[in-house]
């Protein structure tokens, strides 16, 4: 949320500045993004008034002005302006750069000449003076604005918007009235609130309402305004408020409700009253029925989508987006006389997501999400209407509420503990300071023996347990002003086996030959089970999530096999997929009567490799998962440990079937799936599976150290020019295959593409390491690789030396 800190300071004024009130919001968990100027950089800008206006003779688009500058610029003599703004008339207030002034962007003024006429000066569009992208015309302030004042001044320019980024628990500060209650807290500082008087109905005029979705919507009140005159111009002050807080003023009706939005942190929306027929009708849409929003998009409502509607149509999506038909319009073919004026509470729940289903993000739905007071309707109410009879006039008729208040948000009652309190903070901080901050917090308090009992009020959805007021306490006190005591704790280094492989490892072999790591559940369909492992005792859950998640897996394959149905349902042909975790074997012998054993197991289906029309098409193979097995293997430093020996089980297929021994102890299995299987479980095409006991593959030979060479290494950097198509690593190769015993290292370094080089060929950069662990290698030696790399390149693939 923006807010422009000159508006706060008329709600709280600490005695801070505006880093140290950044600062301070930031440190209370309400974090701020940016601090920036509400307007550019000038000087020398004054109001004037134009007090004679006409066309230039020269120029059809021009019109020369003087300007009153008032007496004590230049002895009160009026400034000869040449302006081409259309909006530029007789008595108007405007910004005037008088010579010498320096504009945004350093844009000094100077005298001129414009088609013969003289010019000391200009008058200013709010772009000019960077308060806006953009300008249709000159600005134009307001007609007491006092002559010969500074602009800067007269529209507090010193002024900057400070950005805040909520978390999604603190709806209560959406809004100045929550952000100045904060601010107040933390600085010990009352808070001055605008004074908000009940508007008197001068008219009879009202709607019924009818709550049809009370728990959705357990208040809302309406109001009748007729006879406004929606072209009146917002006031000066209101849109520059707006604009501060990132809100573009769009017409007075508008803008008042986005005022009390920003201000009250209330959401309010504006009816035609002319488009509404009969009574308010607060409902969920019914399926299908469909919406036309302000921005003119059609959208077809879900029956979960709460809506404001009449007797015959949805008007609104309530608490999220206007209907275009019911919008109040100030167009010149279209004006809207009479308006309904809405403000209600929607709970959170029955707007959490709905704006996000329909592509939908907007101030209203925000802070409904999230939470607004409770309480706040009626004052919102008032505000914006006394703001609107203001600004449009008209005639104001008598609130109408509806209410449903044993579904509104009710107090609620939480206690906090002294000794949980300094338990938590580690700093004991005075009953009668804990007391101060919950109460200044708008938090009703009884302290008795060392417990706090605080009714929360029901805005502050936030506060749910003891634990939310220990953090409020702490925020409040400040994290900063809690003593910095290091916690005592000894640590002791767990034993760390050399030979012991990593998890870790095992994972990146399969990852790097093309496996994705699969988690699924412990508990599985014991009719999927049964199949793969038939006549064998399970372990029953007493109180399953479902029938279908009811007994413990007696191996990975239950979940990966489902796995790879569920991705060939979604047209994933070629599937490979892993997983570690436990399987659990019922075993008398046990602890608890089950055997638990880490297991890591993958599945095979499909292509051998990804689609590409430089790789055979081939499906994959028992070899083909056979050697991913080994590679497992092979990280335990001594494959040669382990045997691979036919073998039979009901789950694969006879004669694709091994099993795989380690010192006579069975490690696991690998195989193809058995057919019947296949058609069982409804797998398309030949699947392939393995499971090895992770206990009996996590342990390594430890590697033995060899001769390090006493003699130094020569490198040597050749730059070679190939034709675009040759693969860098195709060169890497041909070196590494001809270079020799004495080659040990090889690195490309660079690629050149430019000035010099042929269009179509590359140069790369290769440095060459060259060692000999016997002697200390001669340049004959070194020149003798050189140039049977070089021979060998300009052979093989047509590449020649870089000059």
């Amino acid at each position: 949320m923006k807010f422009s800190e000159s508006w706060l300071r008329e709600w709280v004024n600490p005695a801070i500045s505006s880093s140290e009130l950044a600062h301070q919001i930031t440190m209370a968990g309400l974090e701020v993004d940016a601090v920036e100027p509400v307007a550019g950089e000038f000087t020398g800008v004054l109001i004037g008034e134009v007090v004679e206006c006409g066309p230039h003779p020269d120029a059809d688009k021009l019109q020369v002005t003087k300007i009153n500058l008032g007496s004590e610029f230049n002895d009160g003599e009026l400034v000869d302006i040449v302006c081409g703004a259309k909006n530029c008339r007789l008595g108007l207030k405007v910004a005037v750069a008088t010579v010498g002034a320096v504009l945004p962007g350093d844009f000094k003024i100077k005298k001129a000449k414009l088609r013969g006429v003289p010019s000391h000066g200009m008058l200013c569009s709010e772009s000019e003076i960077g308060l806006s992208e953009s300008a249709d015309g000159i600005m134009e302030l307001a007609s007491d604005a006092p002559i010969g004042m500074c602009v800067r001044e007269y529209l507090d320019l010193n002024d900057v918007t400070i950005d805040v980024d909520l978390t999604a628990n603190r709806g209560d500060c959406l809004g100045l009235k929550g952000l100045a209650r904060e601010v107040g807290v933390l600085n010990s500082v009352n808070i001055t609130e605008p004074e908000i008087v009940a508007v008197v109905a001068t008219i009879d005029d009202v709607r019924d309402i009818t709550l049809s979705a009370p728990q959705a919507c357990p208040r809302y009140l309406g109001r009748v305004i007729k006879n406004i005159d929606v072209t009146a111009k917002t006031p000066l002050w209101m849109v520059e408020k707006l604009r501060r807080c990132g809100t573009r003023s769009i017409d007075p009706v508008v803008d008042v409700t986005n005022y009390v939005l920003l201000e009250q942190g209330h959401p309010m929306h504006a009816f035609d009253l002319s488009k509404i027929d009969g009574g308010i009708n607060v409902r969920f849409a019914t399926s299908g029925e469909k919406l036309v929003l302000l921005d003119g998009n059609e959208v077809t409502l879900s029956s979960e989508t709460l809506v404001i509607a009449d007797e015959s149509k949805a008007l609104a999506m309530a608490g999220i987006f206007g209907g275009k038909e019911s919008g109040v319009k100030s167009d010149e073919e279209e004006k809207s006389t009479d308006i309904f004026l809405e403000s209600a509470f929607f709970a959170p729940l029955a707007i959490l997501g709905k704006a996000r289903q329909y592509g939908l993000h907007t101030d209203s739905s925000h802070r409904y999400e999230r939470g607004i007071d409770p309480e706040l309707q009626r004052n919102a109410m008032e505000r914006a209407t006394t703001l609107l009879l203001a600004i449009v006039g008209g005639q104001a008729g008598p609130i109408v509420e509806a209410l449903s208040d044993e579904n509104l948000p009710k107090e609620k009652t939480v206690t906090l503990r002294r000794e949980k309190l300094d338990g938590r903070i580690g700093h004991h901080i005075e009953d009668a300071k804990v007391t101060g901050i919950l109460t200044r917090l708008g938090f009703n308090i009884a302290f008795v023996n060392d417990i706090w009992t605080v009714v929360v009020p029901a805005y502050r959805f936030d506060i749910k347990v003891e634990v939310d007021l220990i953090e409020e306490v702490a925020r409040i006190f400040g994290y900063n002003n809690i003593p910095n005591v290091s916690p005592k704790a000894t640590l002791a280094m767990r034993e760390q086996k050399e030979k012991f492989i990593p998890l870790k490892r095992l994972r990146n072999v399969m990852v790097n030959r093309g496996y994705q790591e699969a988690i699924t559940y412990s508990f599985v369909d014991p009719k999927v089970q049964a199949l793969i492992h038939p006549e064998q005792a399970v372990m029953t859950l007493p109180h399953p999530i479902s029938s279908e998640m009811s007994v413990m897996r007696l191996s990975m394959w239950t979940g990966l096999l489902q796995s790879v149905i569920y991705n060939q349902n979604r047209q994933q042909s070629r599937i490979r997929l892993f997983e570690t975790g436990l399987r659990f074997v019922p075993d008398e012998a046990a602890e608890n009567g089950v055997r638990q054993e880490q297991m890591f197991a993958g599945v095979v289906t499909g292509q051998r490799n990804e689609e590409h029309w430089d790789m055979e098409k081939s499906a994959s193979d028992f070899f083909d998962i056979k050697s991913d097995v080994e590679a497992l293997l092979a990280l335990t430093g001594d494959a040669s440990l382990y045997q691979f020996s036919k073998d039979e089980i009901v789950a694969l297929h006879p004669g694709q079937t091994a099993a795989i021994h380690k010192n006579g102890v069975l490690v696991g299995h690998v195989g193809t799936l058995h057919p019947e299987l296949e058609r069982k479980l409804g797998l398309n095409g030949r699947t392939f599976i393995f499971e090895l006991l992770l206990s009996e593959i996590s342990t390594q030979q430890i590697p033995e150290a060899g001769d390090i060479s006493r003699f130094p290494a020569n490198r040597r950097d050749i730059a070679v020019i190939v034709e675009e198509q040759i693969n860098a690593n195709n060169v890497l190769q041909l070196i590494e295959k001809v270079g020799g015993n004495y080659l040990v290292d090889l690195n490309l370094f660079d690629v050149y593409r430019g000035n010099g080089i042929e269009e179509g060929f590359k140069s790369l950069a290769i440095a060459m390491t060259l060692q000999d662990c016997d002697k200390t290698l001669e340049e004959k030696d070194i020149n003798e690789v050189v140039e049977r790399v070089v021979d060998t390149l300009e052979t093989e693939l047509n590449a020649s030396l870089r000059n």
